[in-house]
């Protein structure tokens, strides 16, 4: 098995990480960035989503395991004192894992031969940097509603515990194959009018937002950040592709839930 073991720069990520290191040449696995079989990120979510674009060329071959060295992330199922454990887990893998839907998304420009695509593990936002953006929001290439407001963002399921709940949009288990839109901070009036409600949109629909022409919008998809000129739409839909998530021992999503916004009160009466 070949294993990459990426951390972020937090000194207490980069002990356990040379720690996990020496325990896994120990039990004789080939450590390696370079096409891994699996990769082992030390850290937190945010660990995660850089090592999920970086390898994002590779999910076919990739299953990632998540070690959390601070609060408890929702990617991430070990702790960083249970070393052993997984080092042991790993001896006796037999290719076992979860996996996640993931966004497709083309940004489509004034040139289509310009045009981008990416995958999000957690969502896709986009904003007008100048002024209120307007964008028409179509469902299947079908005119849905006109959109005046701060932005709009489109989420999977594991990313509307993130962004997109912050938004107030729903909490969706991982197994629902779907889509959320959110709106940030609409205006209704009579020339505008949306639906002010996130939406969840089915696996075999897409969602196109067609953009105001000649303004400058920022785009965020995940924790990427990049600034677009001449940007005509966002088309976005689930992909064929899925991150898999090695599954030794996977915690359950609604315990995750729990521990992430209202663990405190477990054991109360």
């Amino acid at each position: 098995m070949r294993i990459a073991v990426i951390a972020n720069k937090a000194p207490k990520s980069i002990k356990v990480a040379a720690e996990l290191r020496e325990k896994l040449a120990e039990a004789s696995f080939e450590l390696t960035l370079d096409q891994p079989n699996v990769v082992i990120t030390v850290g937190g979510d945010g660990t995660l989503l850089n090592a999920f674009h970086s390898y994002v060329n590779e999910l076919d071959k990739i299953r990632f395991i998540g070690v959390h060295t601070g609060h408890l992330g929702f990617y991430t199922d070990w702790r960083d004192y249970e070393l052993d454990y997984l080092v042991e887990s790993l001896k006796k893998d037999n290719s076992q894992s979860v996996s996640y839907p993931l966004l497709n998304i083309t940004l489509i420009y004034e040139d289509d031969t310009k045009n981008k695509t990416f995958l999000a593990l957690n969502e896709v936002t986009v904003k007008n940097l100048n002024r209120t953006m307007v964008a028409e929001v179509l469902i299947k290439d079908e005119l849905f509603e006109k959109f005046r407001g701060d932005g709009l963002s489109v989420s999977t399921p594991t990313g509307s515990t993130a962004y997109s709940k912050s938004l107030g949009g729903a909490v969706i288990h991982p197994r629902v194959n779907a889509m959320q839109l959110n709106e940030v901070a609409s205006i209704n009036n009579r020339v505008y009018r949306s639906l002010g409600s996130p939406m969840i949109i089915a696996k075999d629909e897409w969602i196109t937002l067609e953009l105001d022409r000649g303004e400058s919008y920022q785009v965020h998809i995940d924790h990427l950040v990049t600034t677009e000129e001449n940007l005509v739409s966002i088309k976005v839909e689930l992909a064929e592709q899925r991150i898999q998530f090695a599954s030794y021992r996977h915690t359950h999503f609604w315990r995750r839930v729990n521990d992430a916004f209202i663990g405190e009160l477990r054991g109360q009466e």
